[in-house]
């Protein structure tokens, strides 16, 4: 497809807003993604994509926590470890599912992580010890969440968060800062493997990385603030319009035909 102008201004812009959402509550791929494949980018493509341009993203909100002090990335090695390793299998994974199916595959995890966001009890710091030791919670939470995003991607920042409050205890900032710097490595293991099969459109993904990259150094600023209340109801009803978008493009003969 032709990246026009436009097209590269705007999802620029999607691109900086996304990054905003996502270093503050999670979720901006929910924003990116659908709108990589409805700018035309085929699926395994658009998921490369989308990888290299979040990359930025969360290496923008890790840098600003680690220079801040608020992560030890010492006290992270094992679960970036185990991270790193279930991202590049889902990495892995994804490119040998068929395109087609990958196409239906889409919509229906869009609107299942949608409802995940809609569901999921608002994060709440709590007190007590870690209901994971430190290696298990790497081991199943690294590298569980970690495949998760080399497959697909879009809620692993919130996922990785909750997990942090409910199983580590960890406050909200703390929970944040470790969120990021996880994402990160998931982001990067990933899109290792993506750069290799020669899948990102490199063009868009960069000019998509440097807005990522300014919404997070703006959202990390703010992290964990008011901002929550309104940005949750946002990226659920982006995703769940974009996956109906899909959906009807991939089914509207059958849709028309039912109606009638």
């Amino acid at each position: 497809m032709e990246l026009t102008f436009e097209i590269l201004a705007l999802l620029f812009f999607v691109a900086t807003l996304a990054g905003f959402i996502d270093a503050m509550a999670g979720g901006g791929g929910l924003i990116t993604l659908p709108a990589l494949l409805a700018a035309g980018i085929p699926p395994t493509q658009a998921l490369a994509t989308n990888k290299l341009q979040s990359s930025f993203g969360s290496f923008s909100a890790s840098w600003y926590f680690v220079r801040n002090g608020i992560v030890s990335i010492r006290e992270l090695r094992f679960a970036i470890l185990c991270t790193f390793v279930g991202s590049a299998v889902g990495a892995e994974v994804v490119q040998y599912i068929d395109a087609g199916i990958l196409t239906s595959l889409i919509p229906l995890l869009l609107v299942a992580i949608s409802l995940y966001f809609l569901m999921m009890p608002k994060a709440k710091e709590q007190k007590g010890t870690a209901k994971l030791s430190e290696a298990m919670f790497a081991f199943c939470v690294g590298g569980g969440v970690g495949f998760y995003d080399g497959f697909f991607g879009p809620g692993t920042g919130s996922i990785f968060t909750v997990c942090f409050v409910a199983l580590g205890h960890f406050s909200l900032v703390d929970a944040t800062a470790r969120t990021k710097v996880l994402n990160f490595t998931s982001n990067i293991a990933a899109l290792i493997f993506f750069v290799i099969a020669g899948l990102p459109v490199w063009e868009l993904g960069l000019v998509m990385a440097v807005g990522g990259f300014i919404g997070a150094q703006l959202g990390a600023k703010v992290v964990v603030t008011k901002g929550q209340k309104w940005i949750r109801p946002l990226v659920i009803v982006m995703s769940m319009l974009m996956a109906i978008k899909l959906l009807w493009e991939q089914h509207h003969d059958w849709l028309v035909s039912l109606i009638q």
